[in-house]
């Protein structure tokens, strides 16, 4: 009823806002319609380019064959745990590091330096063959490990949690500090739960970069079973080594072309990380911006 009492101009500018945004919304979305329609469209449709948002000839087989596929579901469950443990490890280390940054000059002697020698990587590296032969020598190579310990401490996110941490309300510490609180029980017991909505926001952040990335499976595991997610529909949609075809996947790919198949399997590696956003955008909305109470 409120849109009835509004001014001509008001009600034109929220029914363009509002279009604009059903535009912009369906335009983000339009890549998984295709995607699901690919993926449930037979071989003769995909292969003429027929298909845009709607099925052509509707069947399940792609799906039947990514759910029966056990290479796929084995690089699933090494994305799942990579994720869960890089996040772990990231977040582990972006707090700890974060928290004494945090301290002005005279808490903390040295600080400013150990800053500088934070943000030098950030800004200038070695390059990628120094960054391999360092990941070899240490003997990560052909190792789980070789997927989350190079890139365990995410410099920008702990300058990140710093200046958070920063504006955290001076008169709280001091007044747990007077009560007998050490670091320890600052750190956990006052730092974080009063930057839960940061803590989740790069949660967030870390999440989606182990999960996305392909490249550092691609460049340390040899072993394709170790392979990521990622770095195995990176080579499946690539190339397909036909002299490995059985004769089923021969007969399957007869009612299902390559791209249908690529389609399912693109859309299952999506389907965690859809699930997961929602449960964090409050916090991805506010994220860093958020503060506790301020003098």
């Amino acid at each position: 009823m409120l849109f009835l009492y509004k001014s001509a101009s008001s009600r034109a500018f929220e029914l363009v806002n509002g279009m604009l945004l059903v535009f912009l919304a369906f335009i983000c979305f339009f890549p998984f319609l295709h995607l699901l329609a690919v993926s449930l469209s037979d071989s003769a449709a995909t292969l003429a380019n027929q298909v845009t948002v709607v099925p052509v000839g509707f069947n399940l087989e792609a799906y039947k064959k990514v759910l029966s596929n056990t290479a796929f579901f084995q690089a699933f469950g090494i994305s799942v745990m990579r994720t869960v443990v890089g996040t772990g490890l990231n977040l582990l280390l972006i707090v700890i590091t974060a928290y004494p940054l945090s301290k002005n000059a005279l808490e903390m002697k040295g600080r400013n330096a150990i800053i500088w020698f934070y943000i030098f990587p950030m800004l200038f590296n070695g390059g990628l063959i120094p960054y391999f032969l360092v990941v070899k020598n240490v003997g990560l190579i052909d190792s789980f490990w070789s997927l989350v310990l190079p890139g365990a401490v995410q410099i920008f996110n702990i300058l990140m949690m710093m200046h958070f941490f920063r504006g955290i309300n001076k008169s709280m510490i001091e007044s747990a500090m007077m009560d007998g609180a050490g670091h320890l029980t600052l750190l956990f017991r006052l730092y974080l739960p009063v930057s839960m909505a940061s803590v989740a926001t790069l949660s967030l952040f870390a999440v989606v970069s182990h999960w996305n990335d392909w490249f550092t499976g691609l460049l340390f595991l040899n072993d394709n079973r170790l392979w990521p997610l990622q770095t195995y529909l990176k080579q499946m949609i690539v190339s397909i080594d036909v002299s490995k075809l059985t004769k089923d996947d021969l007969a399957l790919l007869g009612k299902l072309s390559n791209k249908s198949l690529k389609a399912a399997q693109l859309l299952v590696a999506t389907v965690p990380i859809l699930f997961l956003y929602p449960f964090l955008q409050k916090y991805f909305v506010s994220g860093i911006t958020v503060g506790s109470v301020k003098e």
